[in-house]
């Protein structure tokens, strides 16, 4: 199963939101192995909150290695692989939004890479879904505790 979003998305709770979601349609990626959408309607109580627009944006990416890497061999002495490289794939949520009145607008992001072992994917599959299933539980368990500390810088 691949990533393939549905619209509309479900947001976490954030303080000072109801309820929120987000429609999202398809859209072209950047990066020619991503897959990218955009929001065109907002749900539930956000105030103060644009959808994409050419000059706004408000994106979501996901994307995968150009080329992927391969185990390298063991030493024939040792039996040891002295590097494994590192398959790595990217989700970043863009987002317009004002620095100040009467300003053009900034790009702000959040990004999440995922760096996995070569051979991993074959030979630790559970690990992988479980560094997963833990990393997003814990980012939705806090989303409202990570928007407080964007908006107030305290951790």
């Amino acid at each position: 199963m691949s990533v393939t979003l549905t619209t509309p998305i479900t947001g976490t709770a954030q303080t000072g939101f109801t309820a929120p979601t987000y429609t999202i349609v398809g859209d072209i990626a950047p990066d020619i192995n991503g897959k990218q959408w955009a929001v065109t309607a907002l749900g539930g109580t956000q105030a103060g909150v644009s959808v994409h627009s050419g000059s706004d944006v408000f994106t979501i990416m996901v994307s995968k290695p150009r080329v992927f890497k391969a185990l390298g061999k063991p030493n024939p002495t040792t039996g040891v692989v002295s590097s494994v490289p590192m398959n790595v794939y990217k989700t970043i949520t863009r987002k317009g939004m004002l620095p100040l009145a009467n300003q053009a607008y900034a790009t702000g992001m959040i990004r999440t890479e995922y760096q996995i072992p070569a051979g991993a994917d074959t030979y630790s599959p559970s690990e992988i879904r479980a560094m997963a299933s833990c990393h997003f539980g814990a980012l939705s368990q806090q989303s409202a505790g990570f928007g407080d500390t964007l908006v107030s810088g305290i951790l």
